[in-house]
């Protein structure tokens, strides 16, 4: 197993641990809905970190290069089992994060109630940089989380980002040291399980679910379209390039008048 499930004073704590980068494969991500589902029976509150230096990379290139189009739907869907479910449980879900965080695993974390971070935290959509969509959630939640500008800077550019600035632009909550990360999440997810109505927090978490899932209405057509980009050629040796450390070879951008 590449996920650890811990119980605590009625938190669930779910440690990804499969490697330095916890990079998502169909397999990890069946382990971390696997996880979240038994969290869901014993627990008040989820709180998702990671045993290892980084929280998330996002997805496993050299898998996904790999996939045809049914393996790539089945894949996107096993991915879209983790945020739909993070969004939509009725009881706190906090990310607890240190190391990079981006891509996939910013989709991750930006599906959780609430975001602490390390002052190492690493944060942004590079999906663009080798070829993908950032369709799993970025695209989506950004603009709403940051404002339209700040997020078409972050998705069009791939620029990473530090925990401060990632802070002071609102796409996380607190920033702390790395040694009181998890005391952290702790107090926070016991200051709303002791102190608030679970039936209160459930609906007020439906009732700002409503905006944003407004942006999620499309997301069948974000899968497909995914998809398809991950077997195009294009993709694929963008991923060669990135994977082995090359300088990215660099395409003509089209317009729409010739």
């Amino acid at each position: 197993m590449s996920v650890d499930l811990e119980f605590d004073e009625k938190i669930a704590w779910i440690f990804l641990r499969d490697s330095d980068m916890n990079v998502l494969s169909y397999r990890l991500l069946k382990e971390i809905y696997g996880a979240l589902l038994k969290a869901d029976e014993k627990s008040s509150a989820i709180v998702i970190s990671t045993r290892t230096k980084n929280f998330c990379a996002g997805a496993d290139l050299r898998e996904l290069k790999s996939l045809n189009f049914e393996k790539a739907i089945k894949w996107f869907e096993s991915y879209l089992d983790v945020v739909r479910f993070l969004r939509s449980v009725g009881k706190p879900t906090i990310a607890a994060v240190r190391g990079f965080c981006v891509a996939g695993g910013n989709e991750i974390a930006m599906a959780c109630d609430l975001v602490i971070a390390s002052k190492n935290a690493k944060f942004g959509q590079p999906e663009v940089r080798v070829g993908s969509t950032a369709m799993g959630l970025g695209v989506q939640m950004l603009p709403l989380l940051i404002g339209e500008k700040k997020a078409r800077e972050l998705l069009l550019t791939g620029r990473i980002i530090d925990a401060e600035e990632a802070y002071r632009i609102g796409l996380i909550n607190k920033v702390v040291e790395d040694g009181e990360l998890e005391k952290t999440a702790k107090e926070v997810s016991l200051e709303i399980i002791e102190n608030c109505s679970p039936q209160a927090f459930r609906v007020i978490k439906s009732g700002l679910n409503f905006w944003t899932q407004l942006a999620m209405v499309n997301y069948e057509v974000s899968r497909d379209l995914t998809s398809l980009i991950w077997l195009t050629s294009e993709f694929r040796d963008r991923c060669d390039e990135f994977l082995h450390k090359k300088k990215f070879n660099p395409r003509n951008f089209f317009g729409i008048t010739h």
